[in-house]
C-alpha cells in the first residue's frame, strides 16, 4: 500500500493536489490528524484500498508534531509513505488569500505574519519532506500533472482553459491565448455591470451577437488541443481574454468547457473573475 502525505503552507494548493490525487484513484481524506493515520491506513489496507492520501497541515494543531512519528509507525508496517511539502512565495500567498477572501487558520489578525509563522511552524516537515513543489507560477492543472509524474501515475489528456483581464497580464502558462473582446460588453450595460459570465443573463448578453466570432474560437482550440493531444501531450492550456476578465472571458471559457466536454476532460479556472477595477 501505498500513503501520500499532503502538507504545506496555507494557500499554496494542497486542497487543488488532494482533488487531483483522488482523481488518480487515491482514497483521500483531508486535515486528518497523524496519531489517526495508522488506523486509517490499516482499516483501508483491509478494505483492498491500495493508494491513499492525506493532508495535514497548521488546522492540526497540537497534533501537528506528531507527524514525523506517525510517518515512521506506517513506514515500519510496510506501509511506503512519501511526503509532499507544497510551497509559494510570500506575495503569491498573499493574492491568493486577498482573492479567495478567506481567513488564514492561524488567525492572528496580520496575513504576512501568519504566512512566515506557519513557515516557521512547518519547518520540520518541510525538512523531512520527499518532495517539495513551488507552487507559485504553475496553474492547479500543471501542479496535477507534476504529482502524476512524480507517482509514475497516467493522467488523461486535460484541457485546461483559464478566463483572465488583460489589464491584469496574461497568464504565463498558455499555450494559446485568445481574445474575447470582439464580443458584446456587458460592463456597460448597468444591471449586468456587477454581475459575472457566470450568470446566464450576462452570458446571453454576450452570445447575443458575434456567434461565427465564437465558433472559430471554438474551432481553433478544438484543432489546436486536439494536435496536442495526438503528440502524446498530457495537457493544453488556452487563455481566454477580456479587458477585465470578470464578462466576456468567463462566459466564454464556460461555454467552451460545456462544449468540448464531450470531446476533452476540461477544467476551468477564473482567474479575475473576482478582482474590481
Amino acid at each position: 500500500m501505498q500513503l501520500v502525505v499532503v502538507t504545506g503552507l496555507s494557500g499554496a494548493g494542497k486542497s487543488a493536489a488532494l482533488k487531483s490525487l483522488e482523481d488518480l484513484g487515491y482514497f483521500a481524506s483531508d486535515n486528518l490528524p497523524p496519531p489517526l493515520w495508522s488506523r486509517y491506513v490499516g482499516e483501508l489496507a483491509e478494505a483492498g484500498v491500495e493508494k491513499a492520501a492525506v493532508v495535514v497541515d497548521s488546522r492540526a494543531g497540537r497534533f501537528l508534531n506528531q507527524a514525523p512519528e506517525a510517518l515512521e509507525e506506517i513506514e515500519s508496517g510496510g506501509v511506503r509513505a512519501i511526503l509532499v511539502f507544497l510551497e509559494a512565495r510570500s506575495e503569491i500567498l498573499l493574492q491568493r488569500y486577498n482573492l479567495s477572501r478567506r481567513a488564514h487558520p492561524l488567525g492572528q489578525g496580520h496575513l504576512l505574519h501568519e504566512i512566515e509563522d506557519e513557515r516557521r511552524l512547518l519547518a520540520e516537515l518541510r525538512g523531512a519532506a520527499d518532495w517539495i513543489i513551488d507552487t507559485s507560477d504553475i496553474s492547479p492543472g500543471e501542479l496535477a500533472d507534476k504529482l502524476a509524474n512524480l507517482l509514475g501515475e497516467t493522467r488523461p489528456f486535460v484541457l485546461r482553459l483559464i478566463s483572465f483581464g488583460f489589464k491584469w497580464g496574461p497568464p504565463q502558462v498558455a499555450d494559446l491565448l485568445l481574445d474575447a473582446r470582439a464580443l458584446p460588453n456587458p460592463h456597460w450595460v448597468d444591471e449586468l455591470r456587477p454581475l459575472t459570465g457566470l450568470e446566464q443573463e450576462v452570458a446571453e448578453y454576450v452570445f447575443s451577437a458575434g456567434n461565427d466570432y465564437y465558433q472559430a474560437l471554438k474551432k481553433t482550440v478544438e484543432m489546436a488541443a486536439s494536435a496536442a493531444r495526438d503528440a502524446g501531450r498530457s495537457g493544453y492550456t488556452v487563455a481566454v481574454g477580456c479587458t477585465g476578465g470578470r464578462h466576456r472571458s468567463v462566459a466564454v471559457a464556460e461555454r467552451l468547457a460545456k462544449e468540448l466536454a464531450e470531446v476533452f476532460e476540461v477544467e476551468v479556472e477564473h482567474r479575475d473573475v473576482a478582482k474590481d477595477g
